[in-house]
């Protein structure tokens, strides 16, 4: 019997199933399989070049390659080379000046610049280097290319450097830029050390660091982003993204991971979107509405923390009190605000309540009604606020507290809350669990979705913008989403608060808001044209001063718990 060798796949094998179907050579142009390329050389360099001049092309989002050959020239002969040409200049030089000539300052400049390199190379602090540098694109079809092409060539002449087509030459150029580490094309141009560093192609931003959370991977580079948004100045988080983009699945998936390394978070949820997470992971999910059973009462005194005095901390819970009622009132003037001051001092002395004396039972708003009646001017302000203890609304604030965070995860639902008391009862909460974190020193987070309804006033949006700027002293980080961002940024606190959030996260915008949104994150014109038209959960990643593109991810646990697509939602049931 003849047995038959055993297959041993051959280098020629491993070609064949790399390799295209076939190649089609054009003049500018080479068609690869389906696809077209077009391969470009760098022409000319500007007299300088700074070390990041490459970073937006490198980081450009399109398909492209890039081959930089570098050839060592020797010294000695580029000394001979140098001195040769600065006695040409010298000569012609010299003839102008015999012959009257105005001076030249194109032949002054380029003197000192090659003596300058001589005396560089003499002294060995400079080489001589022959430098290729070829670029090569892929599109589908004609007009991608040429788009490409345009957008490449204005990248590289804003920097003042020019790149040229291989003509008739593609299919060398081609092979140029292919992993195989040869200089088919061979088109030099001499630099010299300092330049030629400024070509390092591995300047993608990076987000790695060896704690942190897992945010996503950077689009630009494929490396991790892992960041421990504690490790910042401040650990609070602005996001901002269309409806739909991924805003609250981003948020969700960091805030599964920030349970299991050990942090407590509490969630402002408008839509119901968290209850899901808040009953996997065994958190309290607290419904407020009209005829919930859960009640805050905005006038429970607060907690005194260690080093502050209690007189400031009653004062301060005053000036809050004030804000919440200019809310639930609209419109106040300067004299109802006076009036208002008064009558909530009053109010806690009717309970034997001081600001040296912080302890007793804490009045209710009905309290509050009944000594506004008793102050001259305070009537109007005690009939408008009647609706809270008498009309439609009587019993959302009108009754003591019976709701005690103990849990990891607590989640606010505001959902059943009609829309006209949303931001009072944002304020409320918030009012509520400021004064549970001054209480005890603890890694926390509050997340806000849908911020733009506190926003909207001027007393809540100050509101949350004092929580953002003192967030930091007590171990707290804020993520603050909303998708009116035009809304959010107009407002005279939203600066503030973006300016206190040394985390931003970008996804999709839209249209009308994206030359806002440029302006204020300082974006490139590429940066802006990915945030017009990303994949969910796709965007750019701001962390302090660095940034990059990310691709949000997560297991497929995560995905189960995190997911508000409908579609996904109903296949489940």
């Amino acid at each position: 019997m003849k047995f038959q060798k055993p297959y041993q796949p051959s280098e020629n094998d491993i070609k064949d199933i790399i390799a295209p179907p076939a190649i089609k050579i054009n003049s500018t142009y080479l068609s690869v399989g389906e696809r077209l390329t077009k391969s470009f050389f760098v022409l000319t360099y500007p007299k300088t070049l700074s070390s990041s001049w490459l970073s937006p092309i490198i980081n450009l989002t399109e398909s492209f390659d890039i081959s930089i050959f570098i050839h060592p020239i020797d010294t000695a002969l580029a000394l001979k080379q140098l001195l040769k040409k600065t006695t040409e200049i010298q000569v012609e030089l010299n003839d102008r000046e015999k012959k009257g000539y105005v001076r030249s300052p194109a032949l002054e400049t380029a003197y000192q610049d090659i003596e300058n390199l001589r005396d560089a190379l003499q002294q060995v602090r400079e080489k001589l280097f022959n430098v290729s540098f070829y670029i090569t694109i892929y599109a589908d079809n004609q007009e991608e290319l040429k788009k490409f092409e345009n957008l490449l060539s204005s990248q590289f002449e804003e920097r003042l450097v020019y790149i040229k087509p291989a003509i008739f030459q593609q299919i060398e150029a081609f092979k140029s830029t292919l992993p195989l580490g040869k200089d088919i094309l061979k088109v030099f141009t001499p630099l010299n050390s300092s330049p030629l560093s400024s070509l390092f192609p591995f300047i993608s931003p990076n987000l790695t660091s060896n704690e942190g959370l897992l945010y996503g991977i950077n689009i630009s580079n494929n490396s991790l982003i892992i960041f421990d948004r504690f490790s910042l100045e401040n650990a609070n988080l602005v996001c901002f993204g269309t409806s739909g983009s991924g805003k609250s699945y981003s948020l969700k998936v960091e805030t599964i991971r920030s349970l299991m390394l050990g942090t407590d978070i509490i969630i402002i949820d408008p839509e119901n979107e968290y209850q899901a997470l808040a009953e996997t992971v065994g958190g309290t999910f607290l419904k407020i509405s009209l005829s919930s059973a859960h009640r805050i009462n905005p006038f429970d005194l607060p907690i005194i923390p260690k080093d502050e005095d209690p007189a400031n901390v009653f004062r301060s819970h005053i000036l809050e009190l004030t804000g919440l009622l200019k809310l639930m009132l609209k419109e106040t003037s300067p004299e109802e605000e006076g009036i208002l001051d008064k009558a909530l001092n009053e109010v806690y002395a009717s309970k034997d309540i001081t600001p040296d004396n912080l302890q007793g039972n804490p009045p209710l708003l009905e309290d509050l009604q009944t000594v506004l009646e008793s102050i001259e001017g305070g009537e109007d302000i005690s009939k408008r606020l009647s609706r809270y203890t008498e009309g439609s609304y009587a019993g959302f604030l009108n009754q003591p507290t019976n709701i005690n965070l103990k849990n990891r995860l607590a989640v606010f639902s505001l959902r059943d809350l009609e829309e006209e008391l949303r931001p009072i009862a944002m304020y409320i909460i918030l009012h509520y669990i400021w004064n549970m974190i001054k209480s005890e020193l603890k890694k926390r987070m509050v997340l806000i979705d849908e911020a733009w309804w506190l926003m909207k006033y001027g007393d809540s949006a100050s509101f949350l913008a004092s929580l953002v700027k003192r967030a930091r002293k007590y171990y707290l980080g804020i993520s603050t989403i909303t998708q009116d961002v035009e809304d959010f940024l107009k407002s005279p606190y939203g600066k503030p608060i973006l300016n206190n959030s040394a985390l931003r996260l970008l996804l999709k915008q839209s249209s009308s808001d994206i030359d806002i949104v440029q302006k204020t994150f300082g974006l490139t014109m590429i940066e802006k044209n990915f945030l017009l038209e990303p994949n969910v959960g796709e965007g750019l990643f701001f962390a302090g001063q660095k940034h990059a593109a990310i691709k949000i991810v997560s297991s497929y646990n995560e995905d189960q718990i995190a997911t508000t697509n409908p579609e996904e939602l109903l296949e489940r049931q």
